[in-house]
């Protein structure tokens, strides 16, 4: 293997519609995460609580879970382009809402969360249905390598984001980022207007609740599929403590105000760690052995965890050695998340028959954006009787023995090879 063959694996930006879903989406995700960093800060400056940091989780959970689900069945029931037209229409007027209301003076806590529970409803119909896509526009054994590009972009994003609005923050306050997240989804529904059409695959199928439950029963004749599904909720139910980032900042490394640079910093530093690990993922599309390499991602992102909250019990309220230890190990686990999500991405993609794509990449939103919403509970809750610091590392403990359960439990995930296609040199359509 080369050294160049250590870096990213570029060839899906050869194919048109890839390209140009992936290039809008590098302003839409700076967007996002200016909402990501929004709503919990501005929930902490009206409460002053974690615990109410926390509750963002739960209202984010029901619609990820609800419409996650329903989603994947409308993914693989109409026309993919048509319903991603709609969500993100949805989300641009979600994004206008939350403007509207701080622009406004709103100080109760309850609409933010109402609004926040509608954006994640959108986005819970968008998210299966971009993922499922990428199936119809790529080649076999190119999803690992779009899988892998389509995180690192992500990531970038939510270093760039988190950064902008630790900044902005003190100086324009929560409204205008909120307006900027709803201008920079503009990008993306250009690119998605540009899609040809991509009718369902195979037999049509109804969308709904018959459609939903055939999915399942579809997913549960297979092991590999749930076991790397139960593998990203281990690790980030447990193993995510951003809703102890606003405490964090202001108790541990004395950061007092509103907003702030290690604040940011801390909301950055794992899609910082995504970003680095992506730029080195060029191994990623020959790897072999797929199901030990999420296992070996998955450990050491759980050991990170650890380290950083061990950092943050001794850190004497202000910025330190300690400080910047919890940070570099946030950036550790971001390159370790990095991988596995890549990898078990690949699996899924490779291994989900393609008529039950949506349904599948439905359940895996509501596992993906689903277990930080539970660790976004369970940690805001924690926070309380154990503090930041043994919150953080009590759940990287928990990550390392369930995923080593896992391992022992299901030897089949662990010894999981990548398929080889029947055709390596089939290409992409041209669309």
């Amino acid at each position: 293997m080369s050294i160049r063959d250590l870096f990213a694996d570029t060839r899906p930006l050869q194919v048109p519609a890839y390209r140009r879903l992936w290039t809008a989406n590098i302003a839409t995700t700076i967007g996002a995460q200016l909402t990501v960093v929004a709503v919990p800060a501005q929930i902490y400056s009206i409460t002053g609580s974690s615990a109410y940091v926390g509750l963002s989780g739960l209202f984010g959970l029901v619609p990820l879970v609800v419409f996650g689900l329903y989603g994947g069945s409308i993914a693989d029931s109409f026309d993919k382009r048509k319903v991603l037209i709609v969500s993100t229409l949805g989300m641009i007027l979600t994004a206008l809402a939350f403007w509207g209301l701080t622009a406004a003076g709103n100080t109760n806590v309850w609409w933010l969360l109402l609004t926040f529970s509608l954006q994640q409803a959108f986005f819970a119909v968008n998210q299966p249905t971009r993922t499922a896509v990428f199936r119809s526009i790529l080649p076999l054994e190119q999803l690992p390598a779009g899988a892998g590009l389509n995180m690192m972009l992500m990531q970038a994003g939510a270093i760039v984001g988190p950064l902008t609005a630790g900044a902005l923050i003190p100086f324009i306050g929560y409204s205008w980022l909120y307006a900027l997240d709803a201008a920079l989804l503009i990008p993306t529904l250009g690119a998605v207007l540009a899609l040809p059409a991509l009718p369902p695959k195979g037999a049509a199928t109804r969308a709904g609740f018959r459609s939903v439950v055939d999915g399942l029963t579809y997913l549960r004749t297979q092991p590999v599929l749930l076991v790397a599904m139960l593998l990203d909720l281990i690790a980030m139910t447990f193993g995510m403590p951003r809703a102890l980032y606003p405490e964090i900042a202001a108790v541990s490394f004395g950061e007092h105000g509103e907003g702030g640079m290690m604040l940011a910093l801390l909301y950055s530093s794992m899609a910082l760690g995504a970003v680095l690990g992506g730029l080195l993922s060029g191994w990623i599309s020959r790897v072999v052995r797929q199901g030990l390499a999420v296992i070996v991602c998955i450990l050491v992102w759980g050991a990170a965890v650890i380290v950083a909250g061990a950092a943050v019990m001794v850190s004497p309220g202000a910025v330190t050695v300690w400080a910047w230890l919890v940070i570099l190990m946030l950036v550790v686990g971001g390159a370790a998340d990095m991988f596995s999500a890549s990898l078990r991405t690949a699996i899924l993609q490779q291994s989900a028959a393609e008529h039950v794509q949506g349904r599948i990449q439905g359940v895996y939103i509501v596992v993906v954006v689903g277990g930080p919403r539970l660790a976004d509970v369970l940690h805001g809750w924690a926070a309380e009787p154990f503090g930041v610091g043994l919150a953080t590392l009590l759940g990287g403990v928990l990550v390392i023995v369930g995923t080593l359960l896992c391992a022992a439990l299901v030897p089949g995930f662990t010894g999981y090879l990548k398929p080889v296609p029947r055709n390596v040199d089939e290409q992409a359509p041209e669309n």
